[in-house]
């Protein structure tokens, strides 16, 4: 410990020093006080000697001058003092992490213990945090710099040096200071000028989280006037800080788009924003402004610059503004007791948490002071078990995946409150963790944060599942008491009659009058069974709403009857079934539509059935052909509405020849049938030509392509000459004939040939097949093979098999291939077989 007064050489006592001393300055005040008091006395000349009367009152003045000198100078050293013991408060505060009144109890422990003044040994407390900082930042700019590449040992000592003297000066400037508008004219002067910077500006946060302005320099005093408060939610550069919890750096504010003090001045500058706090709270922020876009800067200034925010930090920390009352809140406990008496006020139980800082200052954890008489707590500890102790040793689980813990540490720092509905509460019971919903409320109060929650208990949760049904439901409940008049609607009954809440209710007597008049009679019926027969009944009617909007709804009500069996009330609930009503008008559209839409299929498909069967030739077509066993087989498809253009065809021609086809029309129904007709008489007349089935299929092509309307088809014609046994035969598209020789089945090659109707002309491919006796020939459509989970390969593999095994005759033969066909498209098959005898 040293001497009671600050030494020649410490940076706040210097003759030579930027801040003149406190001698200096007294003794300008007490001359400038003398030459204010003294009065000159005046002689009628230079011989002339003041008489004895005069030299008593010069005698007086004289005294009196020099009683004022003392009592100014007294003055000043008392202040001096009380700066010097408030600054070392601050110190203490910094170092102990305690608030302003244990610090102060510290002090005169401290001078009691040392034997000396307190102002003694606020001196020395100041003078070593001051030497010790100056260390810390020029050391850790030193080192920094001594890493860069380029630079010399010496000039990076030289740097550091200089910005140590920068730091060291400016500490010595603010701590001076009696207000914050002194500190920042003092940062910016003293440690924020040679980095380049033009303007500061010191916030203070407030209880609702807004940002004042409680001290700048370099701005104008307009602009800080237009500045002077931010309401909280307002989104500012310093705001970004201040709920970031971090430092926040702009290489131009007006790339970034965040307003700011100055920005209009420096519209291109950058910016640095420090949240300036202790023990985990923030008390307010620095905002450093600089003309010109900002570059990366070294971490020796970035070290200077949170050094400086921690200065401000302690300034802001002793204004008189922010000052708590010292009552206590409990017996021992370090709050207002304001605060408890506050939270057993309330209804729902609620914590008040106050800081817990580590050795080092910093927060750690939050102790609860009080739990209001209404906590009830999880795990059914009583309120004593968790009074005193610390939330994370009471709560562990708050810092667990809720994240609570962060968000008190989040209002505590910025005061900016919480709110949160349907958070899931973990507590340990016996090591087994029990969850719970709730809605939290986090609010910072003084130097104290308040943890309010509700749980959601099984009541809350099925009215507000009621709740949220009738909404859904679009469904309004009501109460009328008869004897009284009294009406109660929910608000879903105001949105469901478009009256606002402020409006009287419609009562059942006057239902009749927001009615459709033809729905009249259904009300009156409705009203008379439940108000006079005393019984449950609903209704349906179109309520005309003045907006006019008619909604169609259902009221369904009871009666609810006294002791004495007499009418108290009704209760009920109104019920939005417009969407209904709509939908069943649709649908009765609909179906009425379908059924005229059934009605008129069935009856297409019954003249298609009929021209099918009128136009497609008998079972067994009487044929003249010696040798020549003809026999056809046509099975229509099982869904009526699936009317096909399959068509066969067997005819003796007039050279004695044979005319055997089977064809199919692309497509189902009156088209497809029409189409067949066309194709197949066509094909009748145009094989007495004599031509051969190759040109017959040719001719054919073009009375697709050019005598209908788009229609296609496949077909296979043969020609059958008795006199020689020959088959000549040609394919269009489809799938070739089968021959049956023996105990053999095979299918005949596949020749050239394009489906009918797909282009103006094509030419097809025709062979001649020399048959023996026994032979037969298979013709059949592909609705004889066709399966949808089965190749047409496959498919045609399994009718071969079919076809060679043994039958007794042709008829037999083809019976056989249709009770054996597997086929599952539901279409129409012809088969025509002939066997030479």
């Amino acid at each position: 410990m040293s001497g009671p007064h600050l030494r020649d050489g410490d940076p706040y006592s210097g003759p030579h020093g930027e801040d003149a001393p406190a001698s200096e300055a007294s003794e300008a005040s007490e001359a400038s006080e003398a030459s204010a008091v003294a009065v000159p006395v005046q002689a009628s000349s230079v011989d002339d000697r003041p008489s004895a009367e005069d030299r008593f009152t010069i005698g007086r003045l004289a005294a009196t001058v020099e009683r004022l000198r003392g009592e100014v100078r007294a003055a000043h050293a008392a202040a001096e003092g009380r700066a010097l013991v408030e600054l070392a408060k601050g110190v203490i505060v910094e170092r102990l992490g305690c608030g302003p009144a244990q610090a102060a109890r510290q002090l005169a422990e401290l001078s009691d213990q040392a034997g000396l003044s307190q102002l003694e040994l606020a001196a020395d407390i100041i003078n070593q945090a001051a030497r010790d900082r100056v260390a810390e930042v020029a050391g850790d700019f030193l080192r920094t710099t001594a890493g860069e590449p380029g630079r010399a040992a010496g000039v990076g000592a030289g740097v550091g040096a200089s910005v140590a003297v920068r730091l060291r000066t400016a500490e010595s400037a603010a701590l001076s200071a009696d207000d914050t508008q002194s500190v920042a004219e003092s940062l910016l002067a003293h440690a924020l000028e040679p980095l380049g910077a033009v303007a500061v500006a010191i916030w203070t946060t407030g209880p609702d989280a807004s940002l004042s302005l409680r001290g700048h320099a370099g701005f104008g005093a307009d602009e800080a006037a237009r500045w002077h408060h931010v309401p909280p939610g307002v989104t500012t550069a310093a705001r970004q800080a201040l709920t970031g919890r971090s430092t926040v750096w702009y290489p131009s504010l007006a790339a970034a788009g965040i307003p700011s003090i100055g920005r209009t001045r420096h519209p291109d500058g950058g910016r640095v924003v420090v949240p300036a706090g202790t023990g985990g709270r923030i008390h307010g922020v620095l905002e450093i402004c600089w003309a010109r876009p900002l570059e990366p800067q070294p971490q020796a200034v970035e070290r200077q610059i949170e050094a400086l925010a921690e200065l401000c930090a302690h300034t802001l920390e002793a204004l008189p503004a922010q000052a708590e009352p010292t009552r206590p809140l409990v017996p021992g406990g370090d709050g207002p007791l304001e605060l408890a008496e506050l939270a057993d006020g309330l209804y729902d139980p609620v914590l008040v948490l106050s800081p817990h800082l580590d050795e080092e200052g910093r927060l750690a954890d939050f102790r609860i002071r009080h739990a209001n008489a209404h906590f009830q707590d999880p795990a059914g500890r009583p309120r004593s078990a968790v009074d005193g102790a610390l939330l994370l040793e009471a709560y562990p689980a708050t810092a667990g995946g809720s994240e609570l813990f962060e968000q008190i540490e989040r209002v505590y720092a910025t005061g900016e409150p919480f709110r949160s509905r349907r958070t899931r509460l973990t507590a340990l019971v016996d090591q087994v963790p029990l969850s719970s919903l709730a809605d939290i409320s986090i609010s910072r109060h003084g130097d104290s944060v308040f943890l309010i929650w509700r749980i959601e208990d099984e009541s809350a949760r099925l009215a507000s599942l009621l709740q949220h049904a009738q909404r859904l439901g679009r469904v309004g409940a009501f109460e009328e008491d008869v004897l009284t008049g009294e009406i109660a609607w929910n608000d879903q009954l105001f949105d469901l009659f478009g009256r606002e809440k402020t409006e009287p209710p419609v009562s059942l007597r006057e239902l009749a009058a927001h009615v459709h008049p033809d729905d009249a009679d259904a009300i009156r019926r409705f009203l008379h069974s439940v108000l006079h027969q005393r019984r449950a009944g609903s209704t349906a009617f179109r309520l005309l709403r003045r907006d006019g909007v008619t909604r169609h709804i259902r009221v369904i009500a009871e009666p609810a009857l006294g002791a004495d069996d007499r009418l108290q009330a009704v209760r009920g609930a109104y019920q939005d079934i417009s969407a209904q009503h709509w939908t069943e008008v649709a649908l009765t559209a609909t179906h009425d539509r379908l059924v005229a839409t059934e009605e008129e299929a069935e009856e297409r498909n019954r003249l298609t059935l009929q021209l099918q069967h009128a136009i497609m030739p008998p079972a067994k077509p009487p044929l003249d052909a010696p040798g020549l066993d003809v026999a056809v087989r046509y099975r229509p498809a099982e869904t009526e509405s699936l009317v096909g253009g399959d068509w066969y065809d067997a005819v003796v021609l007039p050279s004695k020849k044979v005319l055997l086809c089977v064809g199919d029309v692309a497509g189902h129904g009156v088209e497809a049938a029409t189409g067949m007709v066309v194709l197949r008489n066509a094909l009748r007349g145009l094989a007495v030509t004599g031509a051969g089935p190759g040109q017959l299929l040719s001719w054919l092509n073009s009375v697709a392509h050019h005598l209908t309307a788009h229609v296609t088809a496949t077909a296979v014609c043969g020609i059958y000459d008795p006199e020689t046994r020959t088959l000549r035969w040609a394919r269009a598209g489809h799938l070739p004939p089968v021959l049956v020789r023996g105990n053999e089945a095979a299918d005949l090659p596949l020749l050239r040939g394009l489906l009918l109707g797909a282009l103006a002309e094509a030419e097809y491919e025709e062979t001649e097949l020399r048959l023996e006796p026994g032979d037969t020939v298979l013709m059949y459509t592909d609705g004889l093979v066709e399966r949808r989970d089965t190749s047409v390969h496959d498919s045609v593999a399994q009718l071969l098999a079919t076809a060679q095994l043994p039958a007794d005759g042709l008829e037999r033969r083809l019976d056989l291939l249709l009770s054996r066909s597997k086929s599952d498209t539901d279409d129409d098959t012809c088969l025509i077989g002939v066997q030479v005898t």
